[in-house]
Formats: structure tokens, C-alpha cells, sequence
């Protein structure tokens, strides 16, 4: 009997400081073209593309900043977004908007979505 009791106030433990973790830590959700068109596109958004100014003069979707992922300074562009709200990446094909979106996930924006096909699908499909 005595071990059952220590086996329940053991596990009622492990409950009680498991629960004490971060609830909400922050999501990474993939979006393809037809999300941005209908979510970003015109709309008041964080859209960010992640390239470098080289790429973004080049070409870039329309109504997205350009926050060099590379750059210096990208710590504190992404210091000027909003936590609370929705955060929308993208680079050229996806590998570098991801690298940010684990970065911002790291900094404690809750909502993150990544335009997984990049620039080089929005281009191929328009």
C-alpha cells in the first residue's frame, strides 16, 4: 500500500511540472501560392521576404519588406515585427524563409507561416 501511495504522488508530480511548460510556443505553418494570394496579398500583413537586396531588386512579391536573412542587421528588422501577430516568409524556394521562421519561432512569435515554394513558384506560376 505504501508504494502505491508514493507511485501516485510520483506521477501526480510529474503531472503538475510538465504542466508548467510554455503552452503556446509558437507555430510554423507551410502555405503555398494560393494561401498568399487570398491571405498577404493586399492585405495589412508582416509579409517578409528573406532574400538578399540583390534578389529582392530583382524581383519580389508585391507588398513584401526585405529583411536579408543574411544581413547584419536581420536581429533587429525582425525586432520592428509584432509578436501577436501573424508573421508571412519567404525566400526563393523555401530553405532560407525556413531558417527565419525557426528563428522568429525561437523569439517568441506565436504564428509563422512559410511560402514554401518561394519566389522562384510564385514566378513559375503566374
Amino acid at each position: 500500500m505504501s508504494n502505491l501511495i508514493k507511485l501516485f504522488f510520483l506521477a501526480a508530480g510529474v503531472l503538475w511540472i510538465s504542466s508548467c511548460r510554455p503552452q503556446n510556443e509558437g507555430t510554423i505553418v507551410k502555405i503555398d501560392k494560393a494561401t498568399v494570394e487570398v491571405e498577404v496579398i493586399g492585405k495589412d500583413v508582416q509579409w517578409v521576404d528573406v532574400r538578399t537586396p540583390g534578389e529582392y531588386k530583382d524581383g519580389y512579391i508585391d507588398d513584401a519588406v526585405n529583411f536579408d536573412i543574411k544581413g547584419a542587421d536581420f536581429m533587429e528588422q525582425i525586432n520592428t515585427l509584432d509578436k501577436e501577430k501573424p508573421v508571412y516568409l519567404y525566400c526563393r524556394r523555401g530553405t532560407r524563409s525556413n531558417n527565419a521562421a525557426e528563428i522568429l519561432k525561437s523569439k517568441g512569435f506565436s504564428k509563422i507561416f512559410d511560402y514554401s515554394g518561394g519566389y522562384d513558384d510564385w514566378v513559375a506560376n503566374n
